[in-house]
């Protein structure tokens, strides 16, 4: 373990790199990973005698939050924790999974084998080596957003020993649902998300049509590379499900095109803008086991593409006026055909598509089992992790407080983190 500590205005930060395996079954195996932990304490307690509390960041795929001072969330953890905001494996400084980063491997095989070690398993035995380097048996509390929230629910499966209290935001999965159960939930909240955004912008009906017709009948390169077909387009729809996000699509769609002395054209801003909402060159982590969050002894076999066809509401090829619908949280093939960065790696995603020996994740006995207080914020209207599979979870591990709400949507630990996180403490320590 590494260590380096700065202090920014409201925060002393400390910086953490562990050398961790990369196959626990093989630990002492070639290559390590490294693990990158930034540490957070409020000034004046760098030396006090606090609980850790481990934020888990949503995803799958995205290096944990960087802060720049004490406000949201973060502010009133300090007031309680020293806070642990962990990159994990594959993502922001802990050895990260890139097109760049997998060159080195000799086959699509050979990259598949590894990416295969990514998922939330491996990312609980990484906080586990972690702990037990920083604070030996003592236990700590987690805080768990989205993505994060399966992370919870595996750490309580495989270690809840280590736990004195669990939080988690807007990630309550099913402990059973395959990746097709996750689809046939998901699909028609987007379906309804689509439905409330044209209800309040209307004419974007005729706008959002236009877009595609353009982008279907010509190629158009995007900034960074690839092309900007329609299907690409619609991926904005993966913000329908937070609370700025209707306005976030509305501003960029106003913008979509540009009349130049050669007639009208998409506008460049526009696909810059575009490009710099979607991660999926930059996170492809998020891509290529997406649906792996959702396998365990049983291959996803590419669920969305396959579930798409049964909701005729999407097909690109329906006549006006019906709206073009947006899509959300789903990863198709053709990504890896639209995608530059997702190019390389097209062999090994559909290898891991197809691998079907993925282990369990959820421990269904010993959750029903539970004595770790859990509190969590469950948002009713969610279209990323359905509000009925939270509930249905809820049902089966016990000490789990749930505090379903439609104040919030998936974002709310970004839009007021500070009240949620301080409902959630009062719950698990009996207050609410």
């Amino acid at each position: 373990m590494t260590t380096q500590t700065q202090s920014i205005p409201g925060l002393v930060l400390t910086e953490h790199r562990f050398q961790l395996p990369l196959d626990y079954a093989n630990p002492n195996a070639h290559p390590k990973l490294t693990v990158f932990a930034r540490e957070v304490v409020a000034p004046g307690k760098e030396d006090a005698d606090m609980p850790y509390l481990v934020f888990f960041q949503g995803g799958p795929g995205f290096g944990a939050v960087r802060p720049g001072g004490a406000s949201g969330w973060i502010k009133r953890a300090l007031q309680d924790f020293r806070v642990l905001l962990l990159d994990q494996r594959g993502t922001g400084l802990s050895s990260p999974i890139t097109a760049q980063t997998m060159r080195h491997f000799p086959t699509p095989q050979a990259q598949a084998d590894y990416i295969q070690h990514f998922r939330a398993d491996n990312i609980v035995r990484d906080a586990e080596a972690i702990r037990k380097q920083l604070i030996g048996d003592k236990q700590w509390s987690i805080l768990g957003q989205s993505f994060g929230g399966f992370c919870a629910l595996r750490y309580l499966s495989a270690a809840p020993e280590a736990l004195k209290e669990v939080l988690i935001t807007g990630g309550i999965p099913s402990l059973t649902a395959t990746a097709d159960d996750v689809y046939r939930a998901t699909y028609p909240r987007v379906i309804t998300k689509n439905e409330r955004y044209y209800t309040r912008y209307p004419v974007d009906v005729a706008r959002v049509r236009d877009i595609v017709e353009y982008l279907t009948n010509n190629n158009i390169a995007m900034p960074a590379g690839g092309r900007c077909t329609a299907q690409r387009f619609l991926q904005l729809g993966m913000a329908l499900g937070m609370s700025d996000g209707f306005e976030t699509l509305h501003y960029l769609i106003e913008d979509a095109f540009v009349t130049t002395p050669s007639g009208r054209e998409v506008n460049w801003n526009f696909l810059s803008a575009l490009e710099a909402h979607q991660a999926f060159d930059s996170n492809p982590i998020y891509t290529l086991l997406q649906e792996a969050c959702y396998t365990q002894n049983n291959a996803s076999n590419w669920s969305a593409e396959r579930l798409l066809a049964q909701y005729p509401a999407f097909d690109l090829n329906a006549a006006a006026p019906a709206p073009c619908l947006f899509t959300g949280e789903m990863v198709y093939p053709w990504m890896l055909d639209t995608y530059p960065q997702l190019q390389p790696l097209k062999d090994a995603a559909n290898l891991l598509a197809t691998k079907s020996d993925w282990p369990m994740l959820y421990d269904v006995g010993r959750l029903r089992k539970n004595t770790v207080p859990v509190a969590a914020a469950v948002y009713y209207d969610d279209m990323y992790v359905p509000c009925e599979f939270s509930e249905a979870t809820a049902q089966i591990v016990p000490n789990m407080k749930l505090w379903i709400t439609n104040e919030y949507e998936h974002n709310g630990l970004r839009a007021d983190g500070e009240k949620i996180v301080d409902r959630l403490l009062k719950m698990t320590r009996g207050v609410l």
